[in-house]
């Protein structure tokens, strides 16, 4: 399996860290996000990694170049910061190069996390869904919306009415993880260009009647990162990140 790590943010949450470095290089208890997070998926038998970059991309290149993960580990310099679906359409180049529908995963560089990555690989390959998100039972300002299968229906954010893209009469709110595994084909569906977010394909796409499956993972650690409070937390939590995220 392959990977892609979302890394291209701004990091504006995490200001004043992020102003001289990528929000990737921003240290938890000495230890780098990029550095983290490649770990966690290397422990997991992925060795095939592509990251993309943007705020100060040049910082994350040399660091990448400067440090052996014992991985193949591309960069996807973006000039025009893309979004998540932009970004991730912008490196489909990686995972075509299979030639195989194998899936991918797709994490974000900004969370922490104890979720079983196997179990959720397990999950999309015998679900045959397009797209399985690892979800959680919180709250958030941005919800998406499930129905009674866990297949993704609609979205809520803030106290907006809900937008429901399947006819839904019952529909649960959950939280999206920042980690999800996708099947290649979804290039080929993939008709948004430019700047967009990877949500917007996935509800489109539910609406067509492709199946974007949800996971929950409530009992597993999880952390945003992406704030200096959740960094501070996680700080607190941990003492030996390669052995608990």
């Amino acid at each position: 399996m392959r990977a892609m790590i979302l890394a291209a943010g701004l990091g504006t949450r995490l200001r004043p860290l992020t102003n001289d470095r990528p929000k990737a290089l921003v240290e938890i208890n000495g230890r780098t996000l990029i550095e983290i997070t490649l770990t966690r998926l290397r422990s997991f038998g992925i060795h095939d990694v592509i990251v993309n970059a943007h705020h100060l991309a040049g910082m994350l290149v040399d660091y990448l170049q400067q440090h052996d993960f014992g991985m193949r580990i591309e960069v996807s310099r973006e000039d025009e910061l893309l979004d998540t679906g932009g970004g991730l359409k912008k490196a489909a180049w990686f995972f075509r190069e299979q030639g195989t529908d194998e899936p991918f995963l797709v994490h974000n560089v900004d969370v922490l996390s104890a979720i079983d990555l196997q179990r959720l690989t397990r999950q999309h390959r015998e679900s045959g869904a397009l797209a399985t998100l690892a979800v959680q039972r919180r709250d958030t300002s941005r919800q998406l919306l499930f129905d009674t299968r866990l297949e993704l229906c609609g979205r809520k954010t803030g106290d907006n009415e809900p937008e429901l893209v399947c006819p839904e009469e019952a529909f649960q709110p959950l939280a999206f993880c920042g980690i999800h595994i996708i099947s290649p084909r979804i290039f080929a569906r993939m008709s948004e260009e430019g700047v967009f977010s990877i949500i917007t394909t996935y509800l489109r796409l539910a609406a067509l009647g492709e199946k974007i499956a949800a996971l929950p993972v409530d009992e597993y650690y999880w952390r945003d990162v992406g704030t200096p409070e959740g960094l501070t937390e996680a700080t607190n939590e941990f003492t030996d990140l390669s052995s608990s995220a």
